[in-house]
Formats: structure tokens, sequence, C-alpha cells
């Protein structure tokens, strides 16, 4: 299996002033005249990883990354204010100008999957094409398949500590109940409950047990702006349209596209990548076997370095790397 690139340093480093009391952090990597590629994080509220730019090779890629509204090293950290999925297009589009930037490519993963197809649909000028790993379409089914009823069958056991920070009567809306305990005055309780919240997430992304991204996700600094800042999203329906990013399939339709999608992804089912597919004939669907969600599986990172090899393949006469 091809594994990642080796981890490189970026070149230069920015804080993108987007309105709203928000800095955008933003960082490229790789080369500077290449084919620019964006990575969108997930989340929401994760914020990017060391090894987020390890995806591309860093002869071909111009590779930026950025820090959502609160997330990692934007600021302000956990903040909520306007903080929507309108917004955070509206900073990927102001991102892209602040870099001189004509047209780019995307690669995102859930929620980032999610954010780079309605940034595409919304500026189909602005993009090049779209890599997406672990689809989620925000549809009300696919919030409810994670936190209420679906990927709980599978996982009985790490769902019963999901569940125990809330008494019975308010257990017919998670995240509804997950935000009230979130907004507690008291300061160990909201953080037992963003633990909690982000232990069951990171127990549902690999296919098997992974410690080190446990701990990761469990860290009390990133769970507390992850837990935060998704559940904003979650309550809120991820702030689109039911069904918006299938009914407006067409602005993206001569968008070239490859989708990568664990086919045992517990917290986005493949079902998500099906759809998506179905409506946008020219993407290439990949069905990874052995592959749940998470990034980190070696498999999904196989199929990914393949993605953005066979784009680079594609756009490097144009831009001379």
């Amino acid at each position: 299996m091809l594994p990642l690139y080796p981890e490189i340093k970026p070149y230069a480093r920015h804080m993108v002033e987007v309105g709203d009391t928000h800095q955008i952090y933003v960082d490229e990597s790789g080369t500077a005249e290449g084919i620019p590629v964006l990575f969108v994080h997930a989340g929401p509220g994760s914020g990017c990883e060391y090894d987020s730019r390890c995806f591309f090779n860093p002869e071909k890629y111009r590779i930026i990354l950025f820090d959502q509204r609160g997330a990692g090293r934007s600021t302000p950290h956990g903040d909520l204010t306007n903080n929507t999925t309108t917004k955070l297009v509206e900073d990927i589009e102001k991102i892209r100008e602040f870099l001189n930037i004509d047209r780019w490519m995307l690669l995102g993963g859930g929620f980032g999957a999610l954010l780079s197809l309605v940034y595409a649909e919304t500026h189909p000028g602005s993009v090049l094409s779209l890599v997406m790993r672990g689809t989620f379409l925000g549809r009300e089914s696919d919030i409810k398949w994670l936190y209420q009823d679906g990927a709980s069958r599978f996982y009985p056991d790490h769902w019963e500590d999901f569940v125990a920070p809330i008494p019975e009567s308010e257990r017919g809306d998670l995240v509804t109940a997950y935000k009230k305990l979130l907004d507690e005055p008291n300061e160990l309780a909201r953080m037992a409950a963003a633990k909690a919240f982000s232990r069951w997430e990171a127990d549902c992304s690999t296919i098997h047990p992974n410690t080190r991204l446990i701990k990761h996700m469990i860290n009390p600094h990133r769970a507390r702006a992850r837990s935060k800042i998704g559940l904003h999203y979650f309550v809120n329906g991820c702030f689109v349209e039911e069904n918006q990013i299938i009914n407006n399939i067409e602005a993206i339709q001569n968008i070239p596209g490859i989708i990568v999608h664990g086919r045992y992804d517990m917290m986005c089912p493949l079902d998500n990548a099906f759809a998506l597919h179905e409506v946008w004939p020219i993407s290439q669907l990949f069905i990874v076997r052995e592959a749940g969600h998470s990034a980190t599986e070696p498999a999904l990172i196989d199929a990914l370095i393949r993605a953005t090899t066979d784009m680079s393949l594609r756009f490097e006469a144009d831009f001379g790397v």
C-alpha cells in the first residue's frame, strides 16, 4: 500500500481577516507554482493535523491548509459567532482571492466533504476538481445515523458509554441533549461531556481500535472545540437545506471528482457516496475494502494517494510541474 508523503513544513503562514471577529489560519507548503489544492478538514471544529499536507506530492502541488472558524489555530478559538456553512464557504472564497489563485482542487473528508461540495456548487468557476473521502451529505438521516440510531447497533458497548452522561428522559434527541450539557456552567460537566462525545466519534471511525487516535481526539483542548462547534452545526442541520447537495448537483456536472469511501464507514455510511456518485456521473467512486471512516487507516491513505496522483497527472501540464 502507498504511504503518506513525508512530513514537510510550510513555506508561508497567514492569518486571514474574514470579518465577524474571525481570523482564519492558512499555510502553504509544497511547490509555490504547483497545482493549488485546498485541504478541507473534517469535524466541524477539528482543525488540520500535522499530516494533512502529506496526501499530496509536494513536487506537484501547492498545498494549502486552513483551520475553519473557531477551529485549530484560527481565532477566536471555539467561537460560534456567525459560524455557519455559508460563512465557511465565504471564507474559502476569500482565502482563494487572498492567495491570488484562479482555480483550485479541494480534498475534503466527512464534514470537509460536505463543505467542499457546497463550496463547489456555490463557486463552480473556482474549482479544478474534487477528491471526497468519507462523504457526508448532512441530511437529517445522516446525523441521526451517528448520534441517534444507526451506528449504535454496531457498537452497542461504546454506545452505552456515549449515552451514559444523558438522563434517560432526554435520550430521544441526543444531539440536543449533548448541546445542553456543553452549555452547562459547570466546567467539569462540560469537559466530561466533550470527551464522551469525542470518544464516541473516535470509537466509530476505524475498523480496528486506534489508541493513538482516541487519545488525540479526547485531548481536552481539541475535544472541547470539536464537540462545541460540531453540536452547533448538528442541531442546526449543518446549516444546509435537506438534500441540498444532491438537489444542486447540476452546478458541478462538469467538474471532475474522485469519491473514496470505506466500505465499513460507520460515521458516514456508504450510501452517502453512492447517492452522490449516482447524480454526478463524471465522478469516479472507489469503495475501499477493509476501511472505515478515518483517514489514518492504511487502505484509505493508499486510495487517497492514488486519487491525488491521478489528479496531478490530469493537471500537471497546465501548471508546468
